[in-house]
């Protein structure tokens, strides 16, 4: 399939049929199998640049194969055997029990067998944006539908293509990728450099047809033709077609694919998952990355720190269980405490198939359901002495979890935890010392905020634990609001990440802001800023509320002082993205793991989902998954970005450098002397070096530590630089200088006499620019930098792509001399053809000791940005 789409290419089909032409022609006058020589080099150079390109595609498919079953590697916890366990979505089959929670999204086709407010977004296959209830009246679920509130289990009954969004998906044929917007810029670049090689291939050939048409009238041969005259046309409009061929810079999509791709499988073993190519390359151009604080700086793996009960703040410092608290409470405080963390707890326990323990669970959750069993509460007696009636789990908007339960001795209680101030200003009572109820004064009120604003000064995120009592005749259906019992306030400590602060400061040297939204109260979210290095003097912590009721003009002034916005909402971040995106035109990175985190992801140039903690809407939602939820990871991106857009500048430079030396010596040598020094066979070779062999070598260099020392490249800045003009422009007039003086006087300066003297200047021309070209490859690893040497040898595809194009040329040289029309070299013209290429990188050094004139707009290297080929048209 890749072979027939690459003989697809119009300029193969007209080279074939002149191969094909030329084969008829050389029989004819030349005889076998001398006649056949040229018109075979033609088609068997097609059939390996045919090959190399569909090998080429080939592989990216594989690798694109590979990368899309990743990405189909969602995990789901069910209920199989008896036991909770995590499956692969695919691996689910009819009959599992899988439980679902607020941000999932329904694996298959099922049956609602139990669960709490269970609301089911169904609008991705009906249409419909009403959301619905999923009860016992109405418990049918399909995949493909979003959990929306709540929590259930549900039973498999249909999976994969038998499902109702199966049957919908095989309606459809997925598109393939987008362009990214690299790949749209450098077509630009490339239909002008088309149409210029375009021009110069009409303009060679009707020199050389001209010409031959003079010498013919001059000659009073005019009315004389002969199949040589056929034959002599012919090769010129091979020649003027392979012109085309090289002209046309059908590496470049090919250089930005193999960038990526390589860049991608990369990423995939430093745990990011990149869903769309584009992603890759737009995150090498953020300036500006709004994260999470929870998991993504933070380990995400939570334990309780403080607490403070009955009147009296503690650390925990005892693991083993016995006087963890510390301190003496009273049996009925600490029986208060236990029943609240048990019963309002979306936790569960597992046993594996080895028989230890596993709790599933949020963070948050484990590290209160962890505490409860320190304290020597029994997790399976508190639950089967109470009936769940109602639960309220927990979310953004909420930010606290209710639940309601039937007393076993009647009655009804209901317990709530969530953000420490939310909880506060609900409840009017307290435990006191001696385990009971009692009035909570305004001076109790004030002295719990300060335990509460202490905790969070030390970076515990705070929980307070609530209860009401109810009696029977209360409305189950509504958990009320008011009136509850503080029992305990809760400071959880999640680390800093190791390698956060480092990660930050790289980003803050390139030219990246990181700003942190969280839902965790101020106090908490600028200590961590603070040890993170997010929060600087002069930056500003602010609160979402008091974001959002700024006016656009007060936005406008605060915006890009803003570092820390705590107690945020999903709308809040994502009003934030879209001002600095639209107000300061800033390419923008969001992490998320929520569900309605994925506006703020869908909004962002690249949106960055969790891949531990973060839910499958807002994986959907993402560009790229973090499968270890590190920040130092989405630095990795980063960087990987940058590397993709500067290889890719790195093969143009090299490639429009031959383009400009093949296209000009053939053109001004069928002007002066009426034949082209480089035949259609050597093209295509040389066209075979620069696009396909060039990429795989080029835009494969691993990404350097200088790429994070550089401002982030601009939405507006052109693709070639200033310093690559002087260094295609250098290049080229120095092999245009030696080729020229070659061309023209190489027999003199060489002393070579002889009926086959053309035909080795001709092969020492096509030899001297191969290898110009191989230096200039090595020239081009870096745009400015002189020490072009430095992890050469350490990137093996280059050095594999530089020894075997060396190979070959020794081979096209000395054995297939008959296919590419040339001659055996003696030992000093290859050392000449060596020393001419090896020359071009003195040259190299001295072009980039020259200083390229600065403007007021600099360009991300240092440099400024000239105008692209479509501009300069």
């Amino acid at each position: 399939m890749f072979v027939w789409e690459a003989l697809q290419d119009v300029t193969l089909i007209i080279l074939m049929v002149c191969a094909v032409v030329s084969v008829g022609v050389g029989i004819a006058t030349e005889g076998w199998p001398k006649g056949v020589y040229d018109g075979l080099g033609i088609i068997l150079s097609i059939f390996l640049v045919v090959m190399v390109t569909a090998i080429s595609d080939y592989r990216q498919s594989l690798q694109f194969r590979d990368l899309d079953r990743e990405k189909k590697k969602i995990s789901i916890q069910v209920i199989r055997d008896g036991r909770t366990k995590e499956v692969f979505i695919y691996d689910l089959v009819i009959g599992d029990v899988v439980q679902l929670s607020t941000g999932d999204i329904v694996p298959t086709d099922g049956i609602y067998i139990s669960g709490y407010s269970l609301v089911i977004d169904e609008s991705s296959l009906t249409g419909e944006s009403e959301p619905v209830n999923i009860d016992d009246k109405k418990p049918f679920l399909l995949s493909g539908t979003k959990v929306q509130d709540g929590s259930g289990k549900m039973l498999v009954t249909a999976v994969g293509m038998k499902t109702e969004w199966g049957k919908l998906m095989e309606t459809l044929n997925e598109g393939g990728e987008d362009e990214t917007p690299l790949q749209v810029k450098l077509n630009g670049v490339a239909t002008i450099i088309g149409k210029i090689g375009l021009a110069f291939a009409v303009l060679t050939f009707l020199v050389l047809t001209v010409r031959f048409l003079v010498e013919k009238a001059l000659h009073n041969e005019f009315t004389h033709w002969s199949s040589y005259d056929a034959f002599a046309l012919l090769d010129y409009f091979a020649i003027a077609v392979t012109i085309i061929v090289v002209a046309v810079p059908e590496g470049l999509p090919l250089a930005v694919t193999l960038s990526l791709a390589f860049a991608m499988k990369k990423l995939m073993q430093d745990m990011a998952l990149v869903r769309h190519l584009s992603a890759c390359e737009t995150m090498g151009s953020a300036n500006c990355i709004c994260t999470d604080k929870t998991g993504t700086l933070t380990t995400n793996h939570m334990v309780v720190d403080k607490i403070w009960i009955c009147g009296k703040a503690k650390a925990i410092n005892n693991r083993n269980g016995e006087g963890i608290l510390g301190l003496e409470i009273s049996d009925s405080a600490l029986s208060f405490l236990l029943q609240v963390i048990f019963q309002n707890t979306g936790c569960e326990i597992s046993r594996d198939e080895d028989g230890q323990i596993k709790i599933l669970g949020t963070p948050t959750e484990k590290a209160l359901f962890e505490f409860g069993l320190l304290l020597g509460g029994d997790f399976a007696s508190q639950r089967k002495e109470v009936q769940i009636l109602k639960v309220q789990p927990f979310s953004s908007d909420r930010k606290k979890m209710s639940v309601l339960v039937a007393l076993p001795k009647g009655g009804l209680r209901a317990s709530c935890k969530g953000a420490s101030e939310i909880v506060l200003k609900m409840c009017d009572k307290v435990v006191d010392d001696s385990g009971k109820p009692v009035h909570l004064s305004e001076e109790q009120t004030r002295n719990v905020s300060d335990v509460i604003n202490g905790f969070a000064s030390e970076a515990l995120r705070t929980l307070c634990l609530a209860f009401k009592d109810l009696d029977d005749t209360c409305e189950e259906s509504r958990i009320p609001d008011f009136g509850y019992t503080l029992v305990a306030i809760v400071g959880i400590k999640d680390p800093v990440r190791p390698g956060v602060k480092d990660a930050v400061r790289t980003c803050l040297e390139a030219g990246i802001t990181v700003r942190m939204v969280t839902g965790d109260n101020i106090n908490t979210a600028k200590a961590i800023a603070k040890e993170c290095g997010i929060l600087t003097e002069g930056g500003l912590a602010i609160e979402a509320q008091d974001f959002r009721n700024k006016t656009p003009e007060e936005m406008r002034d605060i915006i890009p002082k803003i570092q820390v916005m705590a107690r945020s909402l999903p709308l809040d971040k994502h009003t934030l993205v879209t001002n600095l995106r639209n107000m300061f035109g800033e390419v923008v990175a969001v992490t998320g793991d929520g569900t309605n985190d994925a506006p703020a992801l869908h909004e962002a140039d690249i949106g960055l989902a969790m891949g531990k903690s973060g839910t499958e809407v807002a994986r959907e939602n993402a560009d790229v998954i973090i499968m270890d939820d590190n920040f130092t990871t989405i630095v990795n991106v980063a960087k990987w970005g940058r590397a993709v857009y500067k290889n890719i500048q790195k093969f143009v430079q090299f490639q429009l450098t031959v383009n400009v030396v093949a296209l000009v010596i053939n053109f001004v040598s069928a002007c002066i002397s009426g034949s082209t020094p480089l035949t259609a066979v050597q093209l295509l070779w040389v066209n075979m070096i620069m696009d396909t062999l060039g990429a795989l070598a080029l835009a494969t260099e691993p990404p350097v530590d200088e790429l994070m020392k550089r401002t982030p490249v601009g939405k507006g800045d052109s693709f070639i630089t200033r310093a690559m003009w002087r260094n295609i422009f250098g290049q080229s007039i120095y092999q245009l200088v030696v080729l020229a003086v070659l061309n023209f006087d190489g027999k003199r300066l060489l002393g070579l006499n002889g009926s086959d003297a053309t035909k080795v200047v001709n092969t020492l021309i096509f030899n001297s620019f191969v290898f110009c070209q191989v230096f200039n490859e090595i020239n081009s690893r870096d745009i400015e930098k002189i020490n072009i040497f430095r992890g050469m040898f350490d990137s093996w595809i280059f050095m594999v792509v530089i020894v075997a194009t060396v190979t070959f040329q020794v081979i096209i040289v000395e054995f297939l001399g008959a296919f590419a029309s040339t001659v055996p070299l003696s030992w000093q013209l290859w050392v000449l053809s060596v020393v001419i290429g090896a020359v071009s990188m003195p040259v190299a050094v001295v072009l980039k000791c020259i200083p390229v004139h600065r403007t007021t707009a600099k360009h991300h290297d240092g440099y400024d940005a000239l105008p692209t080929g479509q501009e300069l048209a």
